[in-house]
């Protein structure tokens, strides 16, 4: 990402500035060297001494040439600059904007070797109550990236997305569910496949040679990579498949279907994935289906859901909850830091939003009218899942959560593009409107809730032996056996009793022994606040 002419071009800067000087630079039009206009000197880093952000954004090592086929075609905004410049904004953005900017340490940027390295020290190293750190989704990624996966839902591989069951050997890495008409789907591969080889590499290998290769062929590929992929079915039978990675368009609404009950009960079902903005038409098309079908209870499925925007957040949370239960409720209260204004508090958006714009169209939303839904997850249920559950629960619906404890992220960003990079950084948590936010140790499903962590619930493993959506599956058949008796069946230990570690087509980090890193894009809240309609607009 970041081009070795940088620190060319940053000597190349002070030594004209210097040369300027030395020629009487400030001196009378008469000695002015004409035929070299004076170049604007680096800043300097004083230590506790901030400039606004403003003076450094856009000033870039490497600037971008062109127009911005994201913005309306406007030229890009990126002006000569190096990449100091970069860090110097990254350092008084940081100070402005981060929640605990008074926790970050003020080091000298010219200490670190990229703008990367960096931006990765710029936050708390302060530790929760479970002694988790405090902070563990502070991350960056290309700004094209960020574009194709928000506005159209596309990212690169293979439409596989990993549970690691055991990351050390002997290890256990298997899919956990596919993207719809993905490379993989349409090969054959199936939820609860188990990984036994890539490209004639054991997934046990302990050779840093062998483990490069799982790294690229499971977790880095690019469009047009062809890998081959020997698998094991729950059956036990061996299967080799080579898939071609291509850009895939996310699912991120997958299974809807209504179920009936031994007691007749209709219960809606569906699988959500990510709070991406095309999931809007999906969920819409889903509400409508269950309020078609009258159904009587609701379970959404956010096991492997990271998190996205918080607007789409509430979108869904009024959908479940109508308008009865919703009206004179706020959804979200955010919390910044001191240096920056209060902002009102989030509603329940009750209208469709034009994602494109950010504005709201005027069309109502649909609603169930539901004071009650059942929520499946996982420590993979993150950042926005989250936020409606605490949504929910601060306005008395109940929530009734069946499998793991959720992965404990009640803060967000606004994500902030400078010089093609896209960067996320703690801006903001929130609470409830009765005023609960903190449950950075995770919403915990338990039948006796105790704490205001905990949420009324059973305790159950993921099941990869059985489809997402199968009334047979652990946490859905858990959930359909609590809608008939209020209670939790007797825990019976699945056959992969072991809470997996959830991952996607992200790059991954393998290790020996393996280690993984969520891929922290997923496990976010974006706080960009929709506007109101544009006049003319249908209210």
């Amino acid at each position: 990402m970041f081009s070795n002419n940088k620190l060319a071009l940053a000597i190349f800067l002070a030594v004209s500035s210097a040369s300027l000087f030395g020629c009487g630079g400030g001196g009378s039009s008469s000695n002015t060297d004409t035929t070299n206009p004076p170049t604007t000197s680096e800043p300097t880093w004083t230590v506790g001494v901030f400039e606004p952000s403003s003076e450094f954004k856009d000033q870039c090592a490497v600037p971008r040439t062109g127009n911005d086929p994201y913005n309306d075609n406007q030229p890009y905004p990126d002006t000569a600059g190096s990449e100091f410049t970069e860090k110097m904004w990254l350092r008084s953005w940081s100070d402005e904007t981060y929640l605990w900017y008074d926790e970050i340490e003020d080091n000298d940027p010219d200490s670190f070797s990229s703008v990367a390295a960096y931006f990765t020290q710029l936050k708390t190293f302060e530790t929760t109550d479970s002694g988790a750190f405090k902070d563990n989704f502070h991350f960056s990624r290309p700004t094209e990236e960020y574009y194709q996966e928000a506005q159209s839902g596309v990212v690169s591989g293979y439409g596989i997305n990993w549970a690691f069951i055991s990351n050390v050997p002997p290890r256990e890495l298997r899919v956990a569910y596919l993207e719809d008409d993905s490379p993989a789907a349409n090969a054959g591969l199936q939820r609860g496949d188990t990984i036994l080889m890539v490209d004639n590499v054991s997934i046990n290998t302990n050779t840093q040679e062998g483990i490069d290769i799982l790294n690229e062929a499971l977790f880095g590929p690019t469009a047009g990579d062809s890998h081959n992929f020997v698998v094991q079915s729950n059956d036990g039978t061996e299967k080799s498949f080579t898939l071609v990675a291509g850009n895939i368009t996310q699912s991120p609404v997958q299974n809807v279907k209504t179920l009936t009950t031994g007691n007749g009960t209709k219960v809606g079902y569906m699988q959500f994935n990510s709070f991406i903005s095309i999931a809007q038409p999906e969920l819409i098309s889903a509400v409508n289906k269950f309020k078609a079908d009258n159904i009587d209870e609701l379970v959404i499925d956010f096991r492997y859901n990271g998190g996205g925007l918080l607007a789409l957040s509430s979108q869904l949370a009024y959908m479940v909850a109508g308008p009865a239960n919703t009206d004179d409720f706020y959804y979200y209260q955010t919390i910044q830091n001191d240096k920056q204004p209060q902002d009102d508090p989030y509603p329940f958006i009750d209208l469709e939003i034009d994602y494109s714009t950010y504005r709201t169209t005027g069309v109502d939303l649909p609603d169930l009218n539901l004071s009650k839904v059942y929520v499946l997850s996982t420590d993979n249920t993150c950042s926005a899942s989250e936020a409606f559950i605490n949504g929910l629960k601060g306005i008395d619906a109940e929530v009734i959560l069946i499998g793991g404890t959720t992965c404990g992220k009640p803060y967000g960003f606004t994500p902030t593009h400078n010089c093609a990079t896209t960067y996320y950084t703690i801006q903001f948590s929130g609470a409830n409107y009765k005023g609960f936010g903190e449950y950075s140790d995770g919403f915990k499903p338990t039948p006796s809730p105790q704490f205001d962590a905990d949420i009324k619930g059973c305790e159950v493993a993921d099941d990869f032996d059985n489809k997402l959506g199968d009334s047979q599956e652990d946490l859905l058949a858990t959930a359909l056996y609590h809608i008939e008796n209020n209670t939790c069946p007797i825990v019976v230990e699945s056959s992969s009793a072991k809470q997996p570690s959830f991952t996607s087509q992200a790059t991954q980090e393998v290790g020996l022994p393996l280690t993984i890193k969520k891929p922290l894009y997923k496990n976010n809240m974006d706080l960009t606040r929709p506007l109101p309609a544009k006049e003319g607009d249908n209210e």
